[in-house]
């Protein structure tokens, strides 16, 4: 496990993974910037005070507030866009350090964009959830780490396993190798954790996936 991650991170900083790392940091920040600037707009439109002393306030209270609120959005996001880059990274991965295994199927756009989705859709809601336990009662932050270990484990194990299997098998795989899995989850939610570092979450996630799912491979046929 330790040694697919380290895998992984030396994978991120190689060359071949440059140019889709600036596609991804690109699309990711320039939504989050979009979504602050359009929100900030609409606050600041809407929301007019009779005392220009506390529309300050409430401009600078809310920039803030759209900051921590983008933050936890950082991950999901970044995981909706890795789907547009997962087959260059897994193929880069593979032919780095798999190159004697047959390559994996790239994946149809539309599975993986529609996988992206339906799982934004559902870190966004757990993510929402775990948001006012962090703030009020201060535990969120296990239960914000926890979910997303599940989520994100389960996701780019998928997204990883569906390369070389079909649905079935990847379910039973999945299934057989949850906790191990989750173990890897857990990694990648503690590594989306740290600020400006998570931009490249996609990518480590992808690539330690890929190096589990060939590991989970080599055990199976073992």
């Amino acid at each position: 496990m330790v040694d697919a991650a380290t895998l992984a991170f030396r994978d991120i900083l190689s060359p071949p993974f440059r140019i889709v790392l600036l596609k991804s940091l690109a699309l990711t920040i320039g939504l989050l910037i979009a979504l602050w600037l359009g929100l900030e707009w609409l606050i600041a439109h809407f929301v007019v005070t009779p005392w220009p002393w506390l529309d300050t306030f409430l401009d600078i209270l809310t920039g803030v507030g759209l900051v921590v609120a983008l933050g936890f959005l950082v991950a999901p996001v970044a995981a909706l866009f890795v789907g547009l880059f997962l087959d260059d990274i897994a193929e880069a991965v593979e032919r780095e350090h798999y190159a004697a295994d047959p390559p994996g199927r790239p994946l149809p756009l539309a599975r993986s964009l529609l996988t992206s989705i339906k799982f934004l859709a559902v870190v966004l809601i757990v993510n929402a959830l775990a948001l006012p336990l962090v703030l009020v009662l201060g535990f969120g932050a296990i239960v914000f780490l926890v979910a997303n270990a599940y989520l994100l484990g389960r996701e780019f194990f998928e997204l990883a396993a569906l390369r070389r299997h079909d649905e079935p098998t990847m379910r039973r795989l999945r299934a057989a190798y949850s906790g191990r899995i989750f173990a890897a989850g857990l990694i990648i939610a503690a590594f989306l954790a740290i600020p400006i570092v998570n931009l490249l979450g996609p990518l480590f996630a992808t690539a330690f996936m890929v190096h589990l799912e060939r590991r989970i491979g080599v055990r199976e046929n073992g």
